[in-house]
């Protein structure tokens, strides 16, 4: 079945977040703890401070709104690891709550506002990419070129974590949802997994779990990069 596409979506996507930003930040609070624990596994993945470069560990967040937990909790070099974090969302309003809470020192954070789709990075370019709640809201076609992108930009055996809507929709809008218009869409897990296999990214951990608080579920996978 053919995907249902709004016109204009990222501008009307952008002008919603922007508006319900504090809205959104309380209502997600409640997913701190899951987000922690699935960022918590990925970190397992990674090298010991003993034998990690001491060059910080670069990480790209895709969505990362005002910048909790992720982008908040890799700035403060957890397990001793140093990281500078690319952070990105679409919403300026989200990007200035993120700035203000915790700063803008280009050491540890460079701050990206834009579509996703649009940003462009070397190959090879970043060590961890997470994407959480954040590539729903791309048409599916979009979604699978994102893999593709993230695919070429981690280095090889680097790590990405990314969640996908469990069940398919071919795109879902909501007219008042937390007092802003949405719109949300996915494959389903089976053909997710196809996708991130299809870019060339090794599947080290899936996972469908319920959400507590909204009647869905989500895929959450964590891959490693090969390389070319």
């Amino acid at each position: 079945m053919a995907e249902t596409i709004p016109a204009n979506l990222k501008d009307r996507l952008k002008a919603s977040y922007d508006t319900i930003a504090p809205a959104y930040n309380d209502w997600t609070a409640y997913t701190t703890s899951l987000r922690t624990s699935y960022l918590n596994r990925l970190l397992d993945l990674l090298p010991s401070p003993a034998t990690a470069p001491s060059t910080p560990i670069r990480a790209l967040e895709l969505g990362c709104g005002a910048g909790t937990p992720i982008t908040s909790t890799l700035l403060t070099s957890p397990r001793g690891i140093p990281f500078h974090v690319t952070a990105n969302d679409l919403s300026e309003t989200q990007l200035s709550i993120a700035k203000a809470n915790l700063g803008s020192d280009p050491a540890k954070v460079t701050w990206l506002q834009g579509d996703m789709m649009t940003l462009s990075f070397p190959p090879a370019s970043f060590d961890v990419i997470i994407a959480l709640y954040s590539v729903i809201h791309l048409p599916r076609e979009e979604q699978t070129a994102l893999i593709g992108k993230i695919a070429k930009w981690l280095k090889p055996g680097g790590l990405m974590l990314v969640n996908f809507g469990a069940e398919e929709s071919t795109g879902t809008e909501m007219k008042d949802w937390l007092g802003g218009w949405m719109y949300w869409s996915g494959w389903g897990a089976e053909k997710s997994l196809e996708v991130v296999k299809g870019a060339g990214v090794e599947v080290v951990m899936e996972e469908v779990a319920p959400e507590d608080g909204v009647d869905a579920s989500f895929l959450w996978v964590i891959g490693r990069g090969k390389g070319e």
